[in-house]
Parts: structure tokens; sequence; C-alpha cells
């Protein structure tokens, strides 16, 4: 997952918890839906304002939006490098 697409997928991830439809959001930063639809499917290249945008938008940190995506097992041990 790239950077674009993480980021999308927390932008929808976050507006679903908070229950908030694409349309509000859209309206909450000015945009255009399709535009939220396209950031949410990591087609848009956002700049930092819009980022900044949606975490008001939505109430949340920006740190949210761009957070990795959980471990599945937080409890497995790292891999270490073999050194021979």
């Amino acid at each position: 997952m790239n950077l674009k697409q993480r980021f999308g997928a927390n932008v929808r991830e976050q507006r679903k918890r908070l229950n908030v439809s694409q349309g509000d959001l859209s309206f909450r930063i000015g945009a255009d839906q399709a535009y939220v639809s396209r950031i949410e499917r990591g087609l848009m290249n956002v700049t930092l304002e819009t980022v900044e945008q949606i975490a008001m938008a939505l109430g949340i940190e920006i740190e949210t939006l761009l957070a990795l995506p959980a471990r599945r097992n937080p409890d497995a041990e790292a891999p270490r490098l073999l050194l021979r």
C-alpha cells in the first residue's frame, strides 16, 4: 500500500467511525464529493493544506490520517539479521 492509498484508507476509516458521509466531509472542506471519493481510493496526491482541512473537519489529529496500519501480530518478534 502506497502513501496515497494509506492516507485514503485512513480518511475513509475515520470518516465512517465518526458516521460522517462523503458528502458531509466534502461540504466541510469545501470540495466536491467526487474529490473525497478519489482521496479515499488513493487516487489523489493531496496538499498538506488538504490534509489539515480533513483532519480539522473530522476533529482528529493529522497523525491519525498518516498512521501506518496496525501490525497483525504485535507480539511477534521482529526478524533478526543473521551475521556471519
